[in-house]
This record gives C-alpha cells, structure tokens and sequence, in this order.
C-alpha cells in the first residue's frame, strides 16, 4: 500500500521522459508513456491485492508541508480512492494505446498527458483539502493543451470553454476552503479539521460554503446547467484527451462532491438535498434527450456521458450507502464505458472516414468495413444502456434502487432516463454502423478502409473486459467501496441510514 504514492511521481518522471524522448523519436516518447502508464497501473493493482477494506482513510504519508498554516502533505487511501485509482492506470494505458498514431509532436503531447494522470492520481490520493486543490489544478491545466493543439473541431473555443468553466469551478472551491479554513481560526486543512471548524459556522454561513465547493465541483462533474463544456470539449478534444476527460476528469468533480463538499456541511447539504437531485435528473432527461437529436457522432456521446455522470449525482444526492455506493461503481463503469465508446468514434472511425455526421456514415456500411469497430461499440453501447453481464448494470440499478429508498418519485423519473439512454443508443448503433441498404450499397461503392491496428485492439479489449468482468462480478468493487462509507467521516451525510 505504501507504494500507491508513487503512482504520482512516476507519472510526473515520465512526463519528464517522454519529453526528452520525444526529440530524438516519436516512437520512443511512445513508448515511455506506455511503460510509464504500465508500471502506475502496475502498483496500484498490486497494492489493491493486498488491501484490506477498512471504515476510514489508511495513511500512506503524512508529513509537514507549510506549517505556518496547517497544510501537511497527507496522502491516504480507501476502497473508494482505490476503485478509482484502479480507474486512472486502465484510462491512462488505454489512452496511449489509442495514441499511438500520434505523430505531431509526440513527446510533448504524451509528457502533457502524462502530467494530468499525475494530478489525477494525486487527487484520489490527498487527505488534505490544500493538497487535494493542487493536484486538481494539475490534472486541469494540461487538459487546456491538449485540446488547443491536438484537437479537432473548434479545438480552441472546446478548450478555452474547458479551462473557463474549470477554473470558475475552482475559484470558487477555493473561496470555500478558505472560508471554512477561516472559520476554523487556521488550524490547518485537513478534511476532518475543516469538517469540525464549519460545524461553528451558523446555518447560512454552512449554506454558503456548501454551496461554493459543491458547485465548484460539481461544475467539472457536468452537471446540469452548468454542463455546457462537457459536450463541446469532448468533441474538440483528441481521442485520448476524450477518453481522459469523460473517463476520469469529470470523476475529479464527483469525487471532490463525495470527499470534500458532502462531509463538510451536512446541515446544508440535507436542506438543498432534494434541489441537487432534481438538478441531477433534468441532467439525465435533457443530456438524453439532447443526444437523440445529434448528428454529430461525437457529439451523441458527449452528452450521453453527461446524461451518465448525471446518476452519479443523483446517488449521491440520495445520500445512502446503497446510492452511494452504485454512485462510486458508476464512476468507475462511466469511465470505462464513456472510454471506449469515444475511442471507438475518435479514432476508430474518424480517423478513417474523416467524418462523424451521421448522415454520412449511414451511407457507409461501417459493420462490413470495419468490424472489430461495429462489435466493439455495440457491446459498449449495450454496456452504456444498463444491460445485465456489463458494469452499468449494477451501477444504475444500485443508485436506482438507493433512491428509491430515499425518494421514489426521483427513482421513477431517473428511470426514464434509462429508456432515453436506450433510445440514442441504439440510434447511433443502427445509423452509423448499420444503416445502409441493399440498394445504397449498389449505388454507392464505398472505398476500404485502413484495418484496425493492435494498440487499438488491444486498448479496446482492455476496456471491454473490465465492464464484462465488473459485470458479472461487481462484488470486486463494491466490497471495496462499502466498508469505506461506514467511516464516521460519512456518517452525517448518510441519514438513511447503512443499507
């Protein structure tokens, strides 16, 4: 376990490797974010086969940073961090195999991608408000660079529409902090500490520091309205930044809402509870319904993965450990599931057809040209609708059937977001891969395209079979994630109570 913090400077060095490497060839800079996602995925399952479920973060370290005021350099983990680093090491390898044709400035695209899965790690990572700020930053500002050179369509407007509403977001987090660092006379910024120190705060003051650190998270989480980037900056953005940005930057949001903005007023979270779940709700209906209509290939899976991430709020808006807990499962699936479907459209057919109107693929007759992609994202699709044997279907039945418990009208109507859900998925499966008629493909003749390499192949796998085997044995995670939410951290945010 107490190799987990190396998971951050590993990613950092190769940042630094892949840089250098990168001017004397493009190969060797992939190469070295290969190896360096390897060996950070690599330590973190190592350290989750001997890890032992426990109420309550376990320290890996924990030293003195700024004394002058209480900021200590405090690294821990839980099940809940833990399924979620498990998360960043399958993103982050997966991505560079979907990067591998990346031939513009190799070294510098693989060190700024390598630096985010560096601040992603130690954001899931940090036991201390400061600390956890920083790293989020990190893992935030490469994102900008990524987008703005090696994006696509609108890449400059995607990112700066990306960086605007993160930095809004973190402005105000930071406005929270501070506020709650404040009321605790400057005793230091660990999370138990500022917990304690906004508890002598009057209810309106609770409200308002609640109501900066939740939105300012909950901002990067996409939800609804302030989810507008997500779509934009998913369309703009190169696959693997795609990947990254659905997979595990908007879990960064959640993760902040669950760890930090929750537990630090629960007077204030239990009296804008219900105003939280309805916002997630109209994120699952409107992003769902907004994808039904898309013609932009992309961009039906831009709002898909908001309307997705919009059950995540809904559990833990609901605020049991049952909702919770599928709200932690579905961060993982969405990030696997969101992953592949977008490395299917990036790279797998755009790169090829040099299109994402649907209208044209229709044309294309995609399940004969390229097959492997048809397979891979019908299997995704139906792994993104919900259906037994993949990982959202425990998911989105755990978080259902916790808010059901907490509150059944908003169960029935999140529901409906599920046959939405089924409703653009299939669309976008029959449309683009398999649309085309008997009498289109006479008139028509379509070219062969390129066939599918092995660093897709093997990405792609990757992906698939973590929602299979999470599918069929979700356990693995749950027996994880459980255990972490009976921590006293938690307990005043979980008024229903353990389910």
């Amino acid at each position: 376990m107490n190799a987990l913090p190396c998971t951050i400077y590993v990613s950092f060095a190769g940042a630094l490797l892949a840089l250098a490497a990168g001017s004397r060839s493009a190969q060797a800079a992939r190469v070295v974010a290969l190896l360096t996602a390897l060996a950070s995925w690599g330590i973190v399952l190592a350290a989750a086969t001997g890890f032992v479920p426990a109420a309550g973060l376990q320290d890996l370290v924990n030293v003195a940073w700024i004394p002058e005021m209480g900021i200590r350099y405090h690294l821990a983990v839980d099940g809940i961090s833990l399924t979620l680093l498990v998360l960043t090491g399958l993103a982050a390898t997966a991505g560079v195999l979907f990067s591998w044709n990346i031939t513009e400035r190799t070294g510098e695209f693989f060190a700024l991608y390598l630096a985010l899965i560096g601040g992603v790690y130690g954001v899931f990572l940090s036991a201390d408000a400061f600390v956890l700020f920083v790293f989020y930053e990190i893992a935030i500002v490469p994102k900008y660079f990524l987008i703005a050179n090696w994006g696509s369509t609108n890449r400059e407007y995607g990112a700066m529409k990306l960086v605007l509403y993160s930095f809004a977001g973190s402005a105000l987090v930071l406005a929270g902090l501070l506020w709650a660092y404040a009321a605790g006379h400057g005793t230091g910024f660990s999370l138990p500490e500022l917990v304690a120190a906004t508890g002598s705060l009057s209810l309106a003051q609770q409200i308002g520091v609640f109501g900066l650190v939740f939105t300012g998270f909950a901002t990067l989480a996409g939800m609804f309205p302030l989810h507008t980037w997500a779509p934009t900056g998913h369309v703009a953005a190169p696959t693997a930044a795609s990947m990254l940005l659905a997979g595990v930057v908007m879990k960064l949001g959640a993760y902040g809402c669950l760890r930090v903005a929750l537990p630090l007023s629960p007077a204030a979270f239990a009296l804008l509870q219900p105003y939280i779940a309805w916002l997630a709700i109209i994120g699952i209906l409107y992003a769902g319904f907004v994808a039904l209509v898309q013609d932009d290939f992309k961009f039906v899976i831009g709002y898909s993965s908001v309307s997705h991430m919009g059950f995540v709020l809904l559990g833990l808006a609901a605020a049991n450990v049952t909702a919770v807990s599928g709200a932690v499962f579905q961060m993982f699936s969405h990030g696997v599931i969101a992953g592949l479907l977008f490395a299917v459209v990036g790279r797998m057919v755009y790169e090829r057809t040099h299109t994402r109107q649907l209208a044209d693929l229709r044309a294309m007759s995609l399940h004969r040209l390229i097959p492997f992609a048809a397979v891979v994202f019908v299997l995704a699709g139906i792994a993104s609708m919900g259906l037994p044997g993949f990982s959202g279907f425990p998911a989105e039945l755990t978080i259902l059937i916790g808010t059901w418990q907490r509150q059944p009208l908003w169960a029935l109507a999140a529901a409906f977001g599920v046959l939405i859900a089924a409703a653009f998925t299939l669309r976008a499966i029959q449309v683009s891969f398999f649309g085309r008629t008997g009498t289109d493909r006479c008139d028509t003749p379509i070219e062969p395209l390129p066939a599918i390499t092995w660093p897709e192949k093997t990405g792609a796998l990757l992906l698939l079979g973590a929602t299979i085997y999470l599918g069929l044995s979700p356990d693995t995670l749950f027996d994880w994630i459980r255990p972490a939410l009976q921590s006293p951290y938690f307990h005043a945010i979980l008024t229903g109570g353990l389910s």
